[in-house]
């Protein structure tokens, strides 16, 4: 188990970095994009680009020997086994059409465990923090998940991945369950902050297909800091590169694991 003290100039680094690139993604975001596609709906703007840019170039400045995975660039392996997971916009899609829910996240990992994550939602002023073994927080105060027990009084909240198009129906049966079962299902575009929800009770659950890792690993240790559960769309251990998730206060994990079972039919 690491000590909280160990991980504060990892801490300070990712806060740091954190904030530069939020306040460039805030100075731009009513600004027209420059957009180029990377698939049929997966878009890149120059904001993302350049805000991976500052957060690596932070990182490497202060831990030239750590491994990075970003989005928007090849990996770095580094000679060391601490890597950083950075999405310098998760939420790019609405950033691009300046509707104002997006964040960066970062996670750093010492080989499979995760030791901090952050979430900065530059918009509404709001970071989310977690340190292993440290608890979670918002903007330095302590966060914890709901305390919903039954899956009908539950807010929900899930994604649709890029391939949405080709497998439209397969997404939208498990929408439309969670619908008939829950008290609301929320659609934000933002997993990151989807999981932050999570993680501070604003939403009981969250699960989504087809993620990547710098979209997930902070996210996920701040739900798990916080008193929630995390596994794979089973119910199954979750290693950082698994493509798929639910995030849950824990109380209700079992009832939305039943109903993504119900309903699954297959994979897209």
């Amino acid at each position: 188990m690491w000590h909280k003290a160990a991980v504060q100039p990892f801490e300070r680094v990712a806060h740091a970095a954190a904030a530069r690139a939020g306040a460039l993604l805030r100075a731009r975001y009513r600004d027209r994009q420059e957009v180029s596609f990377k698939s049929e709906v997966d878009l890149v703007t120059a904001a993302d680009r350049d805000a991976e840019r500052l957060i690596v170039d932070c990182i490497r400045a202060a831990f030239p020997e750590h491994g990075i995975v970003a989005e928007e660039s090849a990996p770095f392996p580094g000679s060391d086994p601490h890597r950083w997971y950075i999405d310098p916009l998760d939420g790019t899609t609405n950033f691009a059409h300046a509707y104002p829910h997006f964040a960066v996240s970062i996670a750093l990992a010492d080989g499979d465990e995760l030791l901090l994550g952050l979430v900065h939602d530059p918009m509404r002023g709001e970071t989310f923090a977690a340190v292993r073994g440290g608890g979670a927080r918002l903007n330095g105060t302590p966060i914890a998940v709901s305390d919903t027990g039954r899956l009908e009084h539950a807010l929900l909240g899930t994604g649709f991945p890029y391939d949405r198009r080709q497998h439209t129906a397969f997404y939208l049966a498990f929408l439309a369950e969670g619908m008939r079962r829950a008290q609301g299902v929320r659609r934000a575009g933002s997993a990151a902050l989807d999981l932050c929800y999570v993680a501070c009770g604003r939403l009981d659950a969250f699960w989504e297909w087809k993620l990547q890792p710098w979209d997930t690993a902070a996210g996920r240790l701040i739900v798990e800091e916080a008193g929630g559960r995390v596994t794979d769309l089973t119910g199954g251990a979750l290693d950082l590169d698994a493509p798929s998730l639910v995030a849950t206060n824990g109380h209700i994990h079992s009832a939305v694991l039943d109903v993504l079972r119900e309903v699954r039919g297959g994979t897209p």
